[in-house]
Protein backbone atom coordinates (compact mmCIF):
# COMPACT_ATOMS: atom_id res chain seq x y z
CA UNK A 1 0.00 0.00 0.00
CA UNK A 2 2.81 2.37 0.92
CA UNK A 3 4.56 1.67 -2.39
CA UNK A 4 1.36 2.52 -4.29
CA UNK A 5 0.95 5.79 -2.38
CA UNK A 6 4.61 6.67 -2.99
CA UNK A 7 4.21 5.91 -6.69
CA UNK A 8 1.08 8.05 -7.01
CA UNK A 9 2.71 10.85 -5.03
CA UNK A 10 5.80 10.82 -7.22
CA UNK A 11 3.72 10.79 -10.42
CA UNK A 12 1.58 13.69 -9.17
CA UNK A 13 4.64 15.71 -8.10
CA UNK A 14 6.38 15.20 -11.46
CA UNK A 15 3.24 16.07 -13.42
CA UNK A 16 2.60 19.25 -11.41
CA UNK A 17 6.27 20.24 -11.78
CA UNK A 18 6.10 19.60 -15.54
CA UNK A 19 3.01 21.81 -15.73
CA UNK A 20 4.28 24.57 -13.44
CA UNK A 21 7.77 25.15 -14.89
CA UNK A 22 6.89 25.90 -18.55
CA UNK A 23 3.41 27.35 -17.99
CA UNK A 24 4.25 31.03 -18.52
CA UNK A 25 6.70 30.24 -21.31
CA UNK A 26 4.09 28.11 -23.13
CA UNK A 27 1.44 30.82 -22.82
CA UNK A 28 3.81 33.38 -24.34
CA UNK A 29 4.83 31.04 -27.16
CA UNK A 30 1.18 30.26 -27.93
CA UNK A 31 0.27 33.94 -27.94
CA UNK A 32 3.12 34.83 -30.32
CA UNK A 33 2.57 31.77 -32.54
CA UNK A 34 -1.07 32.73 -33.07
CA UNK A 35 0.05 36.26 -33.98
CA UNK A 36 2.16 34.69 -36.71
CA UNK A 37 -0.83 32.59 -37.79
CA UNK A 38 -2.99 35.72 -38.10
CA UNK A 39 -0.31 37.53 -40.06
CA UNK A 40 0.12 34.56 -42.42
CA UNK A 41 -3.53 33.74 -43.06
CA UNK A 42 -5.54 36.84 -42.18
CA UNK A 43 -3.27 39.91 -42.41
CA UNK A 44 -6.19 42.36 -42.12
CA UNK A 45 -4.55 44.69 -39.62
CA UNK A 46 -0.90 43.91 -40.34
CA UNK A 47 1.29 46.99 -40.02
CA UNK A 48 -1.36 49.08 -38.25
CA UNK A 49 0.27 49.08 -34.83
CA UNK A 50 0.48 46.68 -31.92
CA UNK A 51 -2.78 47.87 -30.34
CA UNK A 52 -4.74 47.02 -33.47
CA UNK A 53 -2.95 43.67 -33.66
CA UNK A 54 -3.88 42.79 -30.07
CA UNK A 55 -7.50 43.79 -30.65
CA UNK A 56 -7.60 41.64 -33.80
CA UNK A 57 -6.06 38.72 -31.90
CA UNK A 58 -8.62 39.01 -29.10
CA UNK A 59 -11.55 39.26 -31.50
CA UNK A 60 -10.35 36.23 -33.43
CA UNK A 61 -9.91 34.27 -30.20
CA UNK A 62 -13.40 35.22 -29.11
CA UNK A 63 -15.13 34.47 -32.43
CA UNK A 64 -13.28 31.47 -33.88
CA UNK A 65 -13.48 28.03 -32.26
CA UNK A 66 -10.67 26.77 -34.51
CA UNK A 67 -8.42 29.65 -33.37
CA UNK A 68 -9.02 28.66 -29.73
CA UNK A 69 -8.31 25.03 -30.52
CA UNK A 70 -5.11 26.02 -32.30
CA UNK A 71 -4.04 28.10 -29.30
CA UNK A 72 -4.56 25.11 -26.99
CA UNK A 73 -2.67 22.83 -29.37
CA UNK A 74 0.35 25.15 -29.52
CA UNK A 75 0.23 25.47 -25.72
CA UNK A 76 0.22 21.69 -25.14
CA UNK A 77 2.92 21.14 -27.79
CA UNK A 78 5.21 23.76 -26.29
CA UNK A 79 4.74 22.21 -22.83
CA UNK A 80 5.90 18.85 -24.20
CA UNK A 81 8.82 20.39 -26.11
CA UNK A 82 9.93 22.26 -23.00
CA UNK A 83 9.92 18.98 -21.08
CA UNK A 84 11.66 16.90 -23.73
CA UNK A 85 13.97 19.34 -25.58
CA UNK A 86 14.08 22.95 -24.50
CA UNK A 87 14.87 22.41 -20.83
CA UNK A 88 17.39 19.57 -21.14
CA UNK A 89 21.11 19.42 -20.44
CA UNK A 90 23.60 18.23 -23.03
CA UNK A 91 24.44 14.53 -22.92
CA UNK A 92 27.86 13.15 -23.73
CA UNK A 93 26.43 10.02 -25.35
CA UNK A 94 22.78 10.19 -26.53
CA UNK A 95 22.95 6.47 -27.44
CA UNK A 96 23.98 5.33 -23.96
CA UNK A 97 20.56 3.79 -23.21
CA UNK A 98 18.79 3.00 -26.48
CA UNK A 99 16.36 0.46 -25.03
CA UNK A 100 15.35 2.75 -22.17
CA UNK A 101 13.31 1.80 -19.13
CA UNK A 102 10.37 -0.57 -19.48
CA UNK A 103 9.37 -0.82 -15.82
CA UNK A 104 8.56 1.42 -12.87
CA UNK A 105 11.65 0.00 -11.18
CA UNK A 106 15.24 0.63 -12.15
CA UNK A 107 18.48 -0.73 -10.74
CA UNK A 108 20.97 1.93 -9.62
CA UNK A 109 24.23 0.76 -8.02
CA UNK A 110 22.68 -2.62 -7.25
CA UNK A 111 19.59 -1.12 -5.61
CA UNK A 112 16.06 -1.01 -6.99
CA UNK A 113 14.61 2.48 -7.18
CA UNK A 114 11.12 3.62 -8.10
CA UNK A 115 10.83 5.54 -11.37
CA UNK A 116 7.72 7.00 -12.97
CA UNK A 117 9.23 7.86 -16.34
CA UNK A 118 7.27 5.23 -18.31
CA UNK A 119 3.96 6.34 -16.77
CA UNK A 120 4.77 10.00 -17.36
CA UNK A 121 5.57 9.29 -21.03
CA UNK A 122 2.09 7.80 -21.45
CA UNK A 123 0.35 10.64 -19.60
CA UNK A 124 2.31 13.33 -21.46
CA UNK A 125 0.98 12.28 -24.86
CA UNK A 126 -2.68 11.88 -23.86
CA UNK A 127 -3.65 15.59 -23.99
CA UNK A 128 -1.52 16.17 -27.09
CA UNK A 129 -3.18 13.51 -29.24
CA UNK A 130 -6.64 14.39 -27.90
CA UNK A 131 -6.18 18.09 -28.71
CA UNK A 132 -4.79 17.30 -32.20
CA UNK A 133 -7.81 15.11 -32.91
CA UNK A 134 -10.14 17.82 -31.59
CA UNK A 135 -8.47 20.61 -33.57
CA UNK A 136 -8.55 18.76 -36.88
CA UNK A 137 -11.66 16.67 -36.23
CA UNK A 138 -13.00 17.23 -39.75
CA UNK A 139 -9.93 15.53 -41.25
CA UNK A 140 -9.74 12.65 -38.81
CA UNK A 141 -12.54 10.54 -40.21
CA UNK A 142 -15.40 8.64 -38.62
CA UNK A 143 -15.38 5.49 -36.55
CA UNK A 144 -13.47 4.64 -33.41
CA UNK A 145 -10.93 2.47 -35.26
CA UNK A 146 -10.06 5.34 -37.59
CA UNK A 147 -9.68 7.72 -34.66
CA UNK A 148 -7.45 5.33 -32.71
CA UNK A 149 -5.29 4.69 -35.76
CA UNK A 150 -4.89 8.41 -36.43
CA UNK A 151 -4.11 9.23 -32.78
CA UNK A 152 -1.54 6.43 -32.50
CA UNK A 153 0.09 7.47 -35.79
CA UNK A 154 0.26 11.12 -34.71
CA UNK A 155 1.79 10.22 -31.33
CA UNK A 156 4.29 7.82 -32.92
CA UNK A 157 5.50 10.32 -35.54
CA UNK A 158 5.72 13.14 -32.98
CA UNK A 159 7.61 10.93 -30.54
CA UNK A 160 10.08 9.71 -33.18
CA UNK A 161 10.77 13.33 -34.18
CA UNK A 162 11.43 14.27 -30.55
CA UNK A 163 13.78 11.31 -30.04
CA UNK A 164 15.66 12.09 -33.26
CA UNK A 165 16.05 15.72 -32.22
CA UNK A 166 17.33 14.59 -28.81
CA UNK A 167 19.85 12.42 -30.64
CA UNK A 168 20.98 15.07 -33.13
CA UNK A 169 21.08 17.94 -30.63
CA UNK A 170 22.40 15.72 -27.81
CA UNK A 171 19.59 16.83 -25.51
CA UNK A 172 18.80 13.65 -23.62
CA UNK A 173 19.03 10.08 -24.82
CA UNK A 174 17.37 8.28 -27.71
CA UNK A 175 15.13 5.60 -26.15
CA UNK A 176 12.84 3.09 -27.86
CA UNK A 177 10.78 2.73 -24.68
CA UNK A 178 9.85 6.43 -24.86
CA UNK A 179 8.51 5.95 -28.40
CA UNK A 180 6.40 2.97 -27.32
CA UNK A 181 4.97 4.62 -24.21
CA UNK A 182 4.28 7.86 -26.06
CA UNK A 183 2.42 5.90 -28.75
CA UNK A 184 0.37 4.18 -26.04
CA UNK A 185 -0.41 7.64 -24.66
CA UNK A 186 -1.55 8.68 -28.12
CA UNK A 187 -3.97 5.73 -28.25
CA UNK A 188 -5.32 6.66 -24.81
CA UNK A 189 -5.73 10.26 -26.00
CA UNK A 190 -7.69 8.99 -29.00
CA UNK A 191 -9.94 7.00 -26.68
CA UNK A 192 -10.48 10.05 -24.47
CA UNK A 193 -11.39 12.13 -27.51
CA UNK A 194 -13.79 9.47 -28.85
CA UNK A 195 -15.45 9.00 -25.43
CA UNK A 196 -15.83 12.77 -25.05
CA UNK A 197 -17.52 13.06 -28.46
CA UNK A 198 -19.91 10.22 -27.64
CA UNK A 199 -20.79 11.75 -24.27
CA UNK A 200 -21.34 15.19 -25.82
CA UNK A 201 -23.66 13.75 -28.47
CA UNK A 202 -25.74 11.95 -25.85
CA UNK A 203 -26.08 15.15 -23.83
Amino acid sequence: MKETIDLLGKILTNILTALYEPFGFSLLISFLALFFYLYAYEPTHAGKGWKGAIVTWYQKFKESAFFRKLFLLVFVTSMILFRTLLNRDLWMNPLSNVMGGWSIWETVNGEQKLTTECIENVIMMVPFSAVVMWTFEEKVGHGWKKKLWQSSKIAFIFSVNIEMLQLLLRLGTFQLSDILYNTVGGVVGGLVYYATIKARKRL
